[in-house]
């Protein structure tokens, strides 16, 4: 299964694997899975590090790198039609990154892993 993870499932996975739902855990773990994120989450991640809400065993660049290659993560560039699509969807969700993550979720056919409950309407397969 083609998968796309939040940034907070990053994130929970590196750090915090319990909060994971079982689904969640069970898919991102299956044999078959695979794994995307994309820089977005990068993105969030370093602003929200940079602002003292997140915080990190390492630098953002380090801990970047040692979770794609913990996870063998295939990394989903931002381009100018993930981000054109992301705006054009409708305004159900507020956050440009998540907009952008369920644009990339539509336009490569990933199911999303993610708790966010404003997802679903969007018409993307969440695991959660």
């Amino acid at each position: 299964m083609n998968l796309l993870l939040d940034s907070c499932t990053l994130i929970w996975l590196a750090s915090e694997p319990a909060r994971l739902s079982q689904a969640a855990a069970a898919a991102i773990n299956a044999p078959e899975a695979i794994l995307h994120i994309s820089h977005a989450s990068l993105w969030e991640i370093t602003l929200k590090h940079g602002a003292g809400k997140l915080t990190l065993p390492t630098t953002p660049r380090q801990w970047w790198t040692e979770q794609i290659a913990k996870w063998g993560l295939v990394e989903l560039p931002l381009t100018a039609e993930a981000l054109l699509r992301g705006n054009e969807l409708p305004s159900h969700h507020k956050d440009p990154f998540d907009r952008v993550i369920l644009a990339q979720s539509l336009m490569h056919d990933l199911a999303v892993v993610s708790p966010d409950e404003s997802f679903p309407p969007y018409g993307v397969r969440v695991v959660w």
